[in-house]
């Protein structure tokens, strides 16, 4: 059989795992080892991106394909035997957007981990696509940011809404309780070699300015794994919990969009979005999880109030504040723009970037660079409608 084949056989195979997670969502499958094998895992090297960032081992993708049958046999073996323990992890720190002097650590795997976790994304994700809720939408495949900004947009403009609670989690990834997420995907999976494996990438050191550290909780963000990981978390603790309890108490219609760790839940009423600010701290105290009390905010967002003359509060959502205003026909709408902070903080960085670059290259290749910069934007902020 030639490598392409197996190759489609192993999407098969994922796609009959997705299959029976959505006939049963209490389906528990107890083998799935066998799907890391040196086809599924070239594929895997196949979609890996050369320009990614390198490991502390400083292999790169051509670097490790040189000799890829040999690298890949001797891979699956070590997987075969619980021979394979994942290398520590590179930390770097990246600024947060439109958060000036803030930043976010990355932990950059070596490229063999990398391959690893891809697969294991993939597998994860074939158990677990058919599982989660409408309200979730950030790192799901045929999912994405403007996704959830149309929905919630869609929302707030059919539904009378009072009050919207502007969730914002502290230090989610770094706080995921690492036994808790263990329990929950032993539901789904009984496979006690894959999960030994989620044990070792959790446990993984982070080499820090020439130090190593060791954490006992979170999940590293940078790794292909964290974003499902991450997901299938607030899943049972946020999602489920909303959709099982949280709307069947409230007096008038709820509704929550969840991109990851970034959430709002617009209110009919009021009352209803103290008790749910108020039950959600609980929640997810009870998960090891806390509100960033300074930042969830519970904004007035009554349409009533705005026809009457009152300026409602704006709030902001995967970089756009929603605001209410009026269309060209004289309708009371919900509105969008770019989150001022966002758009500040972009400027203070093209600025920058500008001054940096003024004396290495000639004007037209500076302004194609530019044009280049300009359109990404253009393509996240112009084109959500």
């Amino acid at each position: 059989m030639k490598p392409t084949e197996f190759q489609e056989l192993t999407a098969t195979k994922l796609q009959r795992i997705t299959w029976l997670s959505s006939m049963d969502r209490n389906k528990c499958f107890n083998n799935l080892m066998h799907l890391f094998n040196e086809e599924s895992l070239e594929g895997c090297y196949r979609e890996m991106d050369r320009n990614k960032a390198l490991g502390i081992d400083q292999v790169s993708k051509e670097m490790y394909g040189v000799q890829l049958n040999a690298n890949l046999k001797e891979l699956v073996q070590k997987l075969k035997r619980m021979a394979y323990r994942p290398g520590n992890l590179r930390k770097v720190n990246i600024p947060k957007e439109g958060k000036a002097g803030e930043t976010r650590a990355l932990a950059i795997s070596n490229f063999e981990d990398k391959l690893v976790q891809k697969m294991m994304h993939k597998v994860l994700e074939s158990i677990y696509e058919p599982v989660f809720l409408e309200c979730s939408y950030g790192f799901r495949p045929g999912r994405g940011c403007h996704d959830a900004i149309r929905a919630l947009r869609q929302h707030l403009y059919e539904n009378e809404v009072e009050t919207v609670i502007d969730v914002d989690l502290a230090n989610y990834f770094g706080t995921i309780d690492r036994k808790v997420l263990l329990n929950i995907l032993s539901k789904k999976i009984a496979d006690k070699r894959l999960l030994r494996y989620i044990v070792r990438l959790l446990k993984s050191g982070v080499l820090s300015e020439g130090e190593l550290e060791l954490t006992e909780e979170g999940v590293n963000q940078g790794s292909n794994c964290s974003p499902i990981l991450a997901n299938i978390f607030a899943h049972y603790v946020i999602d489920e919990w909303f959709q099982e309890v949280v709307k069947k108490s409230c007096s008038g219609k709820v509704g929550l969009f969840r991109y990851c760790d970034d959430a709002v839940i617009c209110c009919r009423y009021a009352n209803d979005a103290k008790r749910i600010r108020k039950a959600l701290a609980s929640r997810l105290t009870k998960y090891g999880l806390k509100l960033n009390e300074d930042k969830t905010k519970m904004v007035n967002f009554d349409r009533k109030s705005y026809v009457l003359g009152a300026k409602p509060e704006g709030f902001v959502f995967l970089g756009f504040t929603f605001y209410w205003g009026r269309s060209r026909g004289g309708k009371d709408i919900p509105k969008l723009k770019s989150s001022g902070k966002r758009l500040r903080s972009k400027l203070q960085k093209v600025n920058i970037w500008a001054k940096k670059i003024r004396n290495m290259c000639k004007l037209r290749d500076i302004w194609k660079l530019f044009c280049l910069k300009l359109a990404g934007h253009i393509r996240y902020y112009w084109c959500v409608i």
